[in-house]
């Protein structure tokens, strides 16, 4: 194995502290037992999960053993917000910092899915519409920001610059794919008359060439797992935000199709294939329509005979049409090098490897039909059962791994984070294969390096266990009358995390009724950021919404001393991917309540919490309106899976712990 170091006198211990020096900072223990732990697993080639709470300077942490490490290190975030923040801020800093440490590698670059960059292909020479006819700038409001980013892509290009989303014009959704292009729909550098320009393929080249590559979670699954070669070979992985590693993997492995999807590859194969192939898998189309017309939504144990019938009759069409297409030069003027055909073919090669998924049935997948919604048309879905399998196989088999994020005790032990990605081989079990076996066995370590928070002291856990347990018709009057006192005695200052946007909207309403000097605001009303800014310019304002603010809201000091659940975020019992796997968890003989259910709610329940307190003079109350996590036997491990906050059932003292906040803030 490698050494820890590049030099014989560069350890982790110095470069940590020339950084932390360097920075302005101090050394805290916890962030100096994970860096220590961090460089100990890549030496030993062990995996590792650390639980590192908000305020430890995690980041740094496992950045500098990354620099020392004398082999290629990844570091996958979830979001593009911590992308964001390691590659702007905290990587230069430290680079900056640590410049004079002889024999250190210091050079990083960043990798993003093709769809966040601009594709120079398509802004000078436009894209195939359904017909196959290229077509240039859209019309109406949306031509001006088209052009705007295609200036600016031109001049990222001249200057070159990265070409990512992040560094654009300001734009929408809508707008962007108007000058990007994904996967599907990529010709390849070495077909494309711009490949050496071409803003993924540059970063590739960065990336090939750096000690440390930033990525997110779905590139690394995609690189190990799908076998799809996105990132250059590398020794260690670094999962930061860990808990949602198996959310965003199985995200990566899903799939959708409606008949739509169908039809568009068939309308776009019509100049490309002479023969009937193409219509027949518009006629495919039709079928596959009338199927799903007659099947209900929901979850299939077994599919309905029609529906596979239309399955296997998409497939089948797909397969013939990629067939019939022209290959080669002597069959096509410029088959390899037409753009129409090339990204027509890729249509139909998406539509046949979804159909032959989702017709085969196989145990290890879970099919879907969602219902349509805001002018949304059905759609089947397919979702692997579970991952862990796969990422134990394809990742932690062939790579040391480091998991680390502020929630990875569940339960109070990281036996659950464990299993779920494939570190828990006991667990094998979960899909009825049995026990493992000896060689199956992955060492790992788990450690909890604390917080620099003193949690008992800076924060109140008040479960309301006076209140009536709820019910499905959403919050009654008992709730909506806690929630207004609370809030009133907090003088605003409340995020408000609830299970669903129509609780959230309902107790926004009546505290606008009740306590109209107050500020309120709901998600959806304006974009997040937004409201967030907002939320945090007037201390005398509630913001009340639903899952992305559970996570991911930063908003230290004063203007959140409040932080309301309105019950315990279970997934809905129709939900068919949670459902389908706590069914196979019990047929398993597990419980599949605790195995998915209630580890899905513990996870969603300690990253509501930890909204509270971000820095060491942070106060406030986590307020749980749902009184069974007092009262129900799972309540112990939710409550064991959050912040070692005082606890108390008494609202009178709540109340008036929040009274005494708001008068001092």
């Amino acid at each position: 194995m490698v050494p820890e170091s590049t030099t014989a006198s560069t350890t982790v211990g110095d470069v940590l502290a020339r950084a932390v020096t360097a920075l302005g900072g101090s050394e805290r223990s916890g962030q100096v037992a994970m860096a220590e732990a961090v460089s100990q697993a890549m030496r030993d080639e062990q995996h590792l999960l650390v639980q590192a709470g908000t305020g430890t300077g995690k980041s740094l942490a496992y950045l500098v053993p990354a620099l020392v490490h004398d082999q290629r290190v990844v570091i996958a975030t979830a979001t593009l917000a911590l992308q964001h923040q390691l590659v702007e801020r905290d990587l230069p800093r430290l680079v900056e910092a640590v410049k004079d440490v002889e024999g250190l590698d210091t050079s990083y670059a960043v990798l993003k899915g093709r769809s966040n960059y601009a594709c120079l292909h398509r802004i000078r020479e436009g894209v195939p519409d359904d017909q196959g006819v290229l077509v240039d700038v859209p019309q109406g409001s949306m031509a001006s920001k088209v052009l705007e980013l295609r200036t600016w892509a031109e001049k990222e290009a001249e200057t070159k610059g990265s070409g990512e989303r992040d560094n654009a014009p300001r734009h929408t959704d809508r707008e962007w794919r108007q000058v990007s292009v994904g996967h599907r729909d990529c010709l390849g550098a070495s077909k494309c008359p711009f490949g050496q320009e071409c803003f993924v393929e540059l970063a590739r080249e960065k990336a090939h060439r750096s000690h440390l590559v930033v990525t997110n979670h779905s590139l690394l699954a995609i690189d190990a797992i799908e076998g799809v070669p996105m990132i250059p070979d590398y020794d260690v992985a670094i999962v930061d935000e860990a808990h949602e590693l198996v959310q965003r993997v199985t995200q990566a492995a899903t799939a959708e199709l409606s008949p739509s999807d169908v039809e568009r590859a068939a309308r776009r194969s019509q100049r490309h294939v002479d023969g009937e192939q193409a219509d027949e898998l518009a006629d495919a189309a039709e079928t596959l329509r009338d199927a799903m017309a007659d099947a209900p939504p929901g979850r299939f144990e077994s599919l309905p005979v029609a529906l596979a019938d239309a399955l296997v009759l998409v497939r089948d069409a797909a397969r013939a049409c990629i067939s019939a297409y022209p290959r080669g030069s002597s069959e096509s003027k410029d088959a390899e090098g037409d753009a129409g055909l090339q990204q027509a073919k890729g249509s139909v090669q998406e539509v046949f490897a979804i159909a032959d998924r989702m017709a085969s049935g196989a145990q290890a997948d879970v099919l879907w039909l969602s219902e349509g919604r805001d002018r949304l048309p059905p759609r089947l879905h397919v979702a692997p059962l579970q991952v862990w399998g796969q990422m134990r196989d394809k990742l932690l088999t062939d790579k040391t791994v480091v998991m680390t994020s502020a929630t990875l005790m569940l339960g109070g032990d990281f036996s659950s984070v464990a299993t779920s990605v494939g570190l828990k081989p006991t667990e094998r079990v979960l899909d009825g294969v049995g026990p493992a076996k000896s060689e199956d066995v992955l060492p790992w370590t788990g450690l909890d390096v604390g917080s620099p928070f003193d949690y008992a002291r800076q924060g109140i856990l008040y479960i309301a266990r006076h209140l009536p347990a709820p019910g499905r018709d959403g919050l009654g009057k008992a709730q909506l009358d806690e929630i207004v006192e609370l809030v009133d005695a907090a003088d605003g200052r409340t995020l408000g995390l609830f299970s669903s946007r129509r609780a959230a909207e309902t107790a926004a309403e009546e505290v606008r009724t009740r306590l109209p000097h107050l500020t309120t605001l709901a998600q959806g009303e304006a974009q997040l950021p937004e409201l967030a800014a907002q939320f945090v310019g007037d201390p005398h304002t509630c913001l009340f919404g639903t899952l992305s603010l559970w996570q991911g809201l930063d908003v230290p000091g004063d203007t959140c001393q409040l932080v309301l659940i309105d019950r315990v975020p279970f997934p809905r019992p129709d939900d068919p991917l949670m459902s389908a796997r706590a069914q196979a968890a019990d047929k398993a003989g597990g419980n599949g309540f605790m195995q998915v259910s209630a580890t899905h709610a513990a996870l969603l329940m300690a990253q509501g919490a930890g909204r509270l307190i971000r820095t060491t003079t942070d106060r406030g109350v986590v307020a749980v309106l749902d009184p069974r996590v007092a009262t129900a036997r799972y309540g112990s491990f939710l409550k064991a899976s959050l912040p070692p906050m005082w606890s108390t059932t008494d609202p009178r003292v709540v109340r008036q712990a929040l009274a005494r906040l708001a008068a001092t803030g």
